[in-house]
């Protein structure tokens, strides 16, 4: 399967946008409340379940939700809400679509979520992120497995890699069954940071995290693996079909700005790739590089 992050721009730029990330700043939270949080996190369910749609008559089985599907939802108890039934109605009316249509949802917790940070306030900070991502998807009632994944990088190296590993391992056996169950773990796209190979030796092998290949990433810190020897060194950490990011930089299209940065659409995806992985296009596109990738593959098939 191939899927996108996050944003549907074709369903975004509706005259009525359809969108599930809705949040609000902190004065406004702090002024309104978890009753508006949960009053926009209503709206982005019901969307999903619209975007989730939309995604299957387009072929599209694999995407990647927002973090901002229930707002501040760190500052709350999602069942102390008085419209948590609601909530959960329909949390599994998306859930059951997903199961229904052979889909795939994963969640990518932004670049706060440090697990192993060096600040025990970080630290319980990115716990508490984590699982309430787990307990969005339990709501959903999906599996209790990395196939619908929470997405982390380990982010730094604090100055000792090896000390950081241990306290990233040591937060990984924090998490409720339900949370660590659905854990995956993220190639850095900086040569210092995180590569395949250390966060197999470091994570996967020592409390059985699967690693999710990125192929942008992996130019950054191959550590002398090729693309599909660094793609083989992840798989091998998956009990289902592994999840794997692939973008292009945009950099090869044309674009004057960093090496990290991503292109609008890509050039499209190796046969290789979508062989052995699920593979969620990094694209600024959106489900249009999507589209377009399909358009071109159609193109070919005639020809």
């Amino acid at each position: 399967m191939l899927g996108y992050p996050c944003m549907n721009r074709t369903l975004r730029d509706r005259e009525e946008p359809l969108r599930c990330n809705r949040g609000m700043q902190k004065a406004t939270f702090e002024e309104r409340g978890p009753a508006y949080a949960a009053d926009l996190a209503r709206q982005n369910l019901r969307d999903l379940r619209t975007i989730l749609e939309w995604n299957n008559e387009h072929g599209i089985g694999f995407y990647r939700v927002t973090s901002t599907l229930v707002p501040w939802n760190s500052q709350f108890d999602l069942a102390e809400l008085e419209t948590y039934d609601e909530l959960a109605r329909l949390a599994a009316r998306c859930g059951d679509y997903v199961r229904e249509h052979g889909m795939r949802l994963t969640f990518h917790p932004d670049y706060w979520c440090r697990l192993a940070s060096s600040s025990r306030d970080t630290v319980e900070r990115s716990l508490r992120a984590v699982e309430y991502h787990a307990d969005w998807l339990d709501l959903m009632g999906l599996a209790r497995s990395p196939y619908f994944g929470i997405n982390v990088h380990i982010g730094a190296t604090y100055g000792d890699r090896a000390a950081t590993a241990e306290r990233f391992r040591d937060a990984v056996c924090e998490l409720s069954s339900g949370a660590r169950a659905r854990l995956t773990v993220e190639n850095d796209d900086e040569a210092g940071l995180w590569a395949v190979t250390e966060l197999v030796e470091q994570v996967s092998d020592r409390v059985g995290v699967p690693v999710v290949f990125d192929y942008h990433h992996h130019s950054f810190s191959d550590r002398g693996l090729s693309y599909r020897e660094g793609f083989e060194r992840a798989a091998e950490t998956w009990d289902c079909r592994p999840a794997v990011h692939y973008s292009e930089p945009a950099r090869l299209h044309g674009a004057d700005t960093k090496p990290q940065a991503h292109a609008e659409y890509v050039a499209g995806v190796p046969g290789w790739l979508r062989d052995r992985a699920d593979v969620m296009v990094e694209a600024g596109a959106k489900e249009r590089a999507l589209l377009r990738l399909k358009d071109r593959a159609a193109t070919a098939a005639e020809h």
